[in-house]
C-alpha cells in the first residue's frame, strides 16, 4: 500500500492515547479489522513519542503476526523478554503489542492440569511495572469487545477506533464536497479503499473483506454450524439499517420468505456475534418523557456503509437509510451515546376521538451533560413533509438543541420553532456544531 494513503490525520484517537499515558492501565486499541488500529499505534502514536524526545530504544514493539516475534505468542516468554528489556528502573519504556488475538494459552509449569496462563495474565503483571506503559491492539477474530471487559476486569482503557468519518475522509480526498460525499456513501470509510483507484477494485476489496475476513473470523471463533443462517440474518440487518426490528421479527421473516426453521434464540445469538465483532451497533428506543428504555424493537446500524453496500452487492442504494447510518456512526465517533427517541402526541382518530400516538426521533445523542435531538431527513420537498419531521421535535419540551439534518439544502437556518435545519455535508464537516 502507498503509505501516503495512511497519512490521514486521526487526531481524535491520538489525543485519547495521549490522555491515557502513564495512568497505570493497559491501553487496548480495538475496532473492526482494517480500520487503522495498528497504524495508529505503530506510526502515528510512535511518531508523537519520538517528537516528544522519547528514545526509539525505549519503545518496545512486538508484532505477533510476524515470524520474528512468533515465540512471544507464548505469554511466559513475552513476560521474561519484557522484564529483561525494562530492567533499568531509571528509564521509562513503552510496550506496543500488535495483534493480541494471536497469543497462545500455555500450561502453567508449576501447576499441572491447572488454569492455563494467557496473554492477559502477562499484561496484568506488566501493568504493575512502574517504568512501563503498555499498549496493545486487538482485532475481532480472537479478541472481541466482550473479552476486554472479562479479561482485564476494569484495569484497561479502551480506545475504540472506527472507520474514517466523512471529515477524515474528506481531509484526504479534497475536491468537490458533494462528489466526495457520494463516494463516501457508496464505498464507506475503510482507509485501504482510498488506495484503490478503480471502482471495480474498490467493490471487490470490500466484498472480499466481508466474506474472507469478517465472516470467517466469526464462524471460526464462535464455531457457527449454519453459515447459511448467519448469512441470512446478516443480509436482513444490512437491508434494514435504520428500521425498527428485533430477533422475533427477523425469525418470522426468515421462516416466511426463506422457508427455514430457525429459533429466536439462534437469531439473537447471531446478532450478538455480529455486534461483538464490531460489524453492527444497536440503538435502543428511549421514552423521552418516561425516561425509560423499551425492550424492543431496536435499530441496528452497520459499522461502515461501504461494507453494508458490498454485502448487498451494491444494489440497494436507499439514500435515506445510508444517510441515517452515516449520521449514527458519526455521532459515535464524536463520543456520543445514541438512542432512538419516542415521544407521544395527540391525534384525531378516524372516529373523531383524540388518541395518543407515538412519534419517533431518529437520534437522541448524549455525552455527559450534553444532549441533542436529531432528525435525519433526506429531503423535505413540501410543508407536509416538513411538518412530519418537525412534529416529534416540537413535542419535546426541554431546552436541549434540536436539529433536522437534510440532504436537500446547503445553507443552515432556524425555523420558527427554533429547530436548526442543516445540510448533511455541512454537519459532518463541522466538529463544533454539537
Amino acid at each position: 500500500m502507498d503509505i501516503s494513503i495512511m497519512d490521514i490525520k486521526r487526531d481524535k484517537y491520538l489525543n485519547q492515547l495521549i490522555s491515557f499515558m502513564w495512568d497505570g492501565q493497559i491501553k487496548v486499541i480495538t475496532g473492526i479489522r482494517r480500520c487503522g488500529k495498528s497504524y495508529l499505534l505503530r506510526n502515528i502514536f510512535k511518531r508523537y513519542l519520538l517528537e516528544q524526545g522519547v528514545s526509539e530504544e525505549n519503545i518496545i514493539e512486538i508484532e505477533l503476526d510476524l515470524v520474528r516475534d512468533i515465540k512471544y505468542r507464548n505469554p511466559i516468554l513475552l513476560a521474561e523478554y519484557i522484564r529483561e528489556k525494562t530492567s533499568n528502573k531509571n528509564e521509562k519504556y513503552y510496550l506496543f503489542v500488535d495483534e493480541i488475538q494471536l497469543s497462545d494459552e500455555v500450561d502453567n509449569p508449576y501447576s499441572k492440569g491447572g488454569k492455563k496462563i494467557t496473554f492477559y495474565d502477562t499484561l496484568n503483571e506488566l501493568r504493575e511495572c512502574d517504568n512501563l506503559d503498555v499498549y496493545v491492539t486487538g482485532s475481532n477474530s480472537k479478541m472481541l469487545s466482550s473479552d476486554i471487559l472479562t479479561e482485564f476486569r476494569g484495569r484497561s482503557d479502551e480506545v475504540r477506533v472506527r472507520p474514517l468519518s466523512f471529515s477524515e475522509f474528506y481531509s484526504y480526498v479534497g475536491g468537490d464536497k458533494n462528489d466526495a460525499f457520494d463516494d463516501y456513501s457508496f464505498y464507506g470509510g475503510l482507509p485501504f479503499v482510498l488506495s484503490r483507484k478503480d471502482d471495480t477494485a474498490k467493490m471487490n476489496y470490500l466484498t472480499s473483506l466481508f466474506k474472507e475476513v469478517y465472516l470467517k473470523d466469526i464462524i471460526e471463533r464462535k464455531k457457527v454450524e449454519r453459515e447459511d443462517f448467519l448469512d441470512m440474518v446478516l443480509n436482513l440487518l444490512c437491508s434494514s439499517v435504520g428500521s425498527l426490528t428485533n430477533p422475533n421479527k427477523i425469525t418470522n421473516t426468515l421462516k416466511s420468505k426463506e422457508q427455514i426453521s430457525i429459533s429466536v434464540n439462534t437469531v439473537n445469538k447471531y446478532i450478538s456475534h455480529l455486534k461483538d465483532a464490531f460489524l453492527f451497533s444497536e440503538s435502543k428506543r428511549y421514552d423521552v418523557k418516561g425516561k425509560s428504555y423499551f425492550d424492543f424493537p431496536n435499530k441496528y446500524y452497520c459499522e461502515d456503509v461501504g461494507l453494508r453496500n458490498a454485502r448487498l452487492e451494491f444494489r440497494q442504494q436507499e439514500m435515506t437509510h445510508i444517510m441515517e447510518n452515516i449520521l449514527y456512526n458519526d455521532l459515535l465517533i464524536r463520543g456520543f451515546s445514541v438512542d432512538v427517541g419516542v415521544v407521544y402526541g395527540m391525534q384525531k382518530s378516524k372516529s373523531g376521538n383524540q388518541v395518543k400516538v407515538a412519534r419517533e426521533i431518529d437520534f437522541i445523542a448524549s455525552k455527559g451533560s450534553k444532549k441533542v435531538y436529531i432528525q435525519s431527513a433526506y429531503a423535505l420537498p413540501d410543508s407536509e413533509k416538513e411538518e412530519i419531521e418537525n412534529r416529534p421535535l416540537k413535542l419535546v419540551k426541554d431546552s436541549f438543541p434540536k436539529i433536522i439534518i437534510r440532504h436537500d439544502i446547503r445553507k443552515r437556518w432556524y425555523n420558527d420553532a427554533g429547530i436548526l435545519n442543516i445540510g448533511i455535508i455541512d454537519f459532518l464537516l463541522d466538529d463544533d456544531i454539537i
